[in-house]
């Protein structure tokens, strides 16, 4: 889980260096909606597609995170892209919910649970 986590924070590194006027990864989705930048797209080592409250971001060796924001623009998500993230990898993790809730908890204080399920990175 650590590794989507530093996946996560590459992806908002890359992004803002290829989108200057980004403040937070969340604002692709605001771009998006108001056209300034398209809904799916490849920037750098990456492309991307948002949907809904998120985006999915998927690197060139096919790792894939996908992503929600919340109101406030943090980043949230559940054990669903979670285990999207594992099995994505060059060698792919399959392991079920609760290998992956035991390590999410074993990640606190860094990840937060905002609600039954979902997780942010704490500031």
């Amino acid at each position: 889980m650590l590794g989507y986590v530093h996946a996560l924070n590459a992806i908002d590194e890359a992004m803002r260096v290829a989108i200057p006027s980004l403040e937070r990864l969340a604002d692709v989705v605001g771009l998006a909606r108001s056209r300034r930048i398209s809904r799916s797209d490849h920037i750098g080592t990456h492309s991307y597609k948002v949907h809904g409250a998120g985006c999915r971001f998927v690197s060139d060796n096919g790792t894939e995170v996908d992503v929600d924001f919340a109101a406030d623009g943090s980043e949230v998500f559940d054990l669903w892209r979670l285990r999207r993230y594992g099995l994505s990898l060059p060698e792919p993790l399959d392991v079920t919910d609760e290998d992956i809730r035991s390590a999410v908890r074993s990640l606190q204080p860094l990840l937060n649970e905002v609600r039954p399920g979902w997780f942010s990175v704490a500031n």
